[in-house]
């Protein structure tokens, strides 16, 4: 059987991997660790689950052991598709590297840039980032990437997913070609293989497992609900969550609205239940996840943002309250349960109305999931539970500030009656004689041309403002 002290590691490493106490690598520890302590090129393809982190962590503790860091110039750079997963990777450098003195920084969004800039000034020998934070500082010159020995791109299939393909490119751009890359990815679609060809060269592969295959450690079901009502799948799912031995579970959706109202509806059942999702502030979702890990929570529910590459040991379930619309990020959801050698059970709930995604899962995996309904649940009321529209379904002309304001505007005024305008009448004049010096301010009707009073004025004038009669020529 081989071991960590047999993949030509440092006693400095060997010790740390003790202390954690891990004593025999995976399979896929087993084989990327002596490609890249060779100075290879690697294209590696695992499920999650399996120690894919530090099979590049490690060896790159070996690497980067010899030789320090200049001020804004890292040596080695890691991309990171989320804010958790870079978090994650950079715990596991803590871990395996305490008896080494490199230094690192992790450049992720929601985070002060001041104090990343500070820790780039001062040097760093492993910068871990997501690719917007990575290009904000580099565009702002805070980064110099002349000097990175080492390249790696962590699950690029959800890169692909999220579109930061093109942020890759920039910044694969921008690094010096004498390096080496390394390639993770739990799937190998088309399009990710023709973007290992573009930045690898001549690599060595490793592919622990086929493509998109799930762990045969979990057990699928398929749940099958009668129509497509989230009263009936919240019943369904509070079924399952009492009947089933359930120590702690993911719940996932689809939408990011529909976590927090699944969250609070379970709340409101007595569930001990939190949410993650991609809106929430990094400091949020960093406390709900150390609950999680610790036990506080028992049930989280949320997005896909949680579905890669987090790794906490002992998950005993993973429900897909919604089908998920892409068929490998199944793969990946139920990848949370099942870790490290342990069993796990991924329930999915059904509708009529996911027949297309269903098939494209079973096709991805090669397998056939068992079908199971759950009885006695009753009928909803009508409309109970019957999913509402995006708010811009329900006004499709809409702008985003609340609707065509010019279109209420026409139906008020088509609605509005047209007023009735009374022809203006003089007021009457009054008959009280106006007081003296009134009556020298008062204008007097207009005199024929004959008359020789002067218009508008009063005899008192003074002869030089008079105007002359108007029969003087």
């Amino acid at each position: 059987m081989t071991t960590f002290a047999d993949l030509g590691l440092s006693e400095d490493i060997l010790r740390a991997i003790q202390d954690v106490g891990y004593t025999t690598p995976t399979p896929v520890q087993e084989q990327a660790i002596p490609i890249v302590l060779m100075m290879r090129d690697l294209l590696a393809v695992a499920q999650t689950g399996t120690g894919k982190t530090a099979g590049f962590v490690l060896p790159m503790l070996e690497i980067l052991g010899a030789g320090r860091a200049r001020a804004r110039m890292p040596r080695s750079l890691i991309l990171e598709p989320t804010r958790e997963l870079a978090a994650q990777v950079a715990e596991n450098f803590e871990i395996y590297g305490k008896y080494h003195k490199l230094s690192m920084a992790r450049l992720t969004g929601g985070e002060m840039m001041d104090e990343q800039i500070r820790l780039l000034d001062r040097g760093v020998d492993v910068l871990i980032a997501t690719p917007g934070r990575m290009l904000d500082l580099f565009e702002r010159g805070k980064i110099l990437l002349s000097d990175i020995k080492i390249f790696v791109i962590d699950e690029a299939d959800r890169m692909l997913d999220m579109g930061f393909i093109p942020d890759i490119e920039r910044i694969a751009k921008a690094l010096p070609p004498m390096k080496q890359t390394l390639f993770f990815s739990a799937t190998m679609p088309p399009e990710i293989r023709k973007l290992a060809d573009k930045f690898l060269s001549n690599p060595k592969t490793v592919t622990v497992s086929p493509p998109s295959s799930t762990n045969v450690n979990v057990i699928q079901k398929f749940i099958e609900v009668p129509q497509n009502n989230d009263w009936l799948k919240r019943e369904t799912l509070r079924h399952l969550l009492k009947s089933d031995a359930v120590k702690n579970a993911f719940i996932f959706c689809n939408r990011k609205r529909d976590v927090a109202d699944l969250h609070k509806s379970l709340v409101k059942h007595g569930f001990n239940a939190g949410a993650l999702h991609g809106d929430m502030e990094q400091s949020e979702r960093t406390a709900t996840l150390d609950k999680f890990r610790k036990g506080e929570i028992s049930l989280l529910v949320c997005s896909d943002v949680a579905a890669r590459g987090l790794d906490i040991d002992a998950v005993s379930h993973v429900f897909n309250f919604d089908v998920p619309f892409n068929a490998e990020d199944y793969v990946h959801r139920i990848g949370r349960t099942g870790r490290a050698g342990l069993s796990g059970t991924a329930y999915t709930l059904t509708t009529p109305d996911d027949a297309k995604q269903i098939s494209a899962i079973e096709h991805l995996i090669k397998k056939t999931i068992d079908r199971e309904k759950v009885e006695g649940l009753g009928e909803p009321m009508p409309d109970q539970g019957r999913r509402k529209p995006d708010h811009r379904d329900r006004r499709p002309n809409s702008d985003k500030r609340g609707g065509d304001k010019r279109g209420r505007d026409r139906n008020r005024d088509s609605n509005r009656q047209p007023r009735h305008q009374e022809p203006r009448q003089e007021a009457p004049r009054s008959e009280t004689p106006l007081p003296e010096t009134a009556q020298a301010l008062r204008p007097v009707a207009a005199q024929p041309q004959n008359e020789k009073q002067a218009a508008a004025f009063d005899d008192d004038l003074p002869a030089f403002l008079r105007r002359p009669p108007a029969s003087i020529k």
